[in-house]
């Protein structure tokens, strides 16, 4: 009995102690959460603690794409939203919008002039002046002697002289200088083939890289589409600089090692443009240095490695409209290695020396088509002879 006792005791501790361990695991169990209640929208919202950061958009995003699961069971993957196009200004015009501060930096010649002109006698003393304020501004002495010789004739005929006279009078030369009736469009468009080939030449300090990355905005600007090769390979940040200014456009570039070979870069840029039917490819090339032969013979290389693709349909010089005569030996040199088809004259807008496109047109037989008028993105623009004169002679 005794026996039968114990063991009912024994059962009934056991019975107990599995109970407790039962209701200890259900207390360690998490509560299901309470239910979502609508927000009232007529409170005003919460202060927030102090030390509490604000979660970024960023955050956000960082925090949706850590709690999806991927299929594969593989770690999310961030993935970078593209950048947002820059739209260039059109180009059509654009010379006309910037003709003001064409104006102001060249107003010291074409004032000058009709100042000079405005005198009521005009004895030789003043015909040197004139002279003199021509050669300053770099117009270069054969083209002075001409406009100066034009000017005496048709101021004997004239006679009287009123200021609106004058003006007409300047104007007329001067477009006469510039030259009118020249072809200044950039060859972009080869007939029965894409894409159009241009490689853009210059020494260093010029504007190069940056004019070609402004001369894809007026491509671009204009409908067509573009690939930029950075063949300038032996200046270290040429390449991110060409590569930036594509971004801004949806422009591709192709660039190489630092220190390579710059007609390899070019040879590949030409080759992907065709792969990708772009209708232009941009060739920046290095700042050669028009002392050095080596180098002036490794830009004919060049030259020679993209012609292997396709015939290039532009050369274009950049010349620093500051440097006046000095830019003029560049020209000449550049000339001799490779065909220049056309001039781009930077830093117009800094200089009173506006003749230096008469200069260097008459140096190398070739338009100025594109001028340079500021650091804006948009400050490159096509030459337009009369929108320049009017610049120049002013209001």
């Amino acid at each position: 009995m005794e026996t039968v006792i114990l063991a009912v005791v024994i059962a009934v501790v056991v019975l107990g102690a599995l109970g407790g361990l039962v209701v200890g695991s259900r207390r360690k169990k998490p509560l299901p959460p309470p239910p979502t209640s609508v927000p009232d929208i007529t409170a005003p919202p919460a202060e927030p603690h102090i030390g509490d950061e604000a979660e970024t958009p960023r955050d956000e995003a960082r925090r949706t794409i850590e709690e999806v699961d991927l299929p594969d069971g593989s770690a999310p993957v961030a993935v970078e939203e593209p950048p947002v196009l820059e739209v260039p200004e059109p180009t059509a015009g654009r010379l006309v919008r910037l003709r003001a501060r064409l104006s102001r930096s060249q107003n010291a010649l074409g004032q000058g002039l009709l100042t000079l002109l405005s005198r009521e006698h005009l004895d030789e003393d003043t015909w040197e002046e004139i002279e003199d304020t021509l050669l300053t501004a770099d117009v270069g002495v054969a083209p002075t002697q001409e406009l100066v010789d034009a000017l005496r004739e048709r101021v004997k005929v004239l006679g009287t002289r009123t200021p609106q006279e004058l003006r007409s009078l300047l104007r007329e030369e001067l477009l006469k200088l510039v030259g009118t009736d020249v072809d200044r469009a950039v060859k972009t468009e080869p007939e029965g083939r894409k894409p159009g080939i241009v490689m853009v030449v210059g020494v260093n300090g010029t504007g190069k890289t940056t004019t070609t990355g402004k001369l894809a905005r007026v491509l671009v600007a204009d409908g067509r589409t573009v690939v930029l090769g950075a063949a300038d390979t032996f200046r270290a940040a040429a390449a991110d600089q060409l590569q930036t200014w594509g971004e801004r456009v949806g422009a591709h570039t192709v660039r190489g090692p630092e220190a390579g070979d710059p007609a390899s870069v070019a040879f590949d840029a030409v080759k992907e443009g065709k792969e990708m039917g772009v209708d232009v490819v941009l060739i920046d090339t290095a700042g050669r240095l028009h002392t050095k032969t080596g180098l002036m013979d490794e830009l004919g290389k060049v030259k020679r490695v993209v012609e292997k693709h396709a015939p290039l349909d532009e050369v274009l010089l950049v010349l620093d409209a500051t440097t006046g005569q000095n830019g003029l030996v560049q020209a000449r040199v550049f000339a001799e290695v490779v065909d220049i088809t056309g001039i781009v004259l930077t830093k117009l807008d800094g200089t009173a020396k506006g003749g230096i496109v008469v200069a260097v047109q008459r140096e190398l037989g070739v338009p100025v088509k594109l001028i340079g008028l500021g650091e804006g993105a948009d400050d490159l623009a096509p030459f337009e002879p009369e929108a320049f004169v009017d610049a120049l002679i002013g209001d």
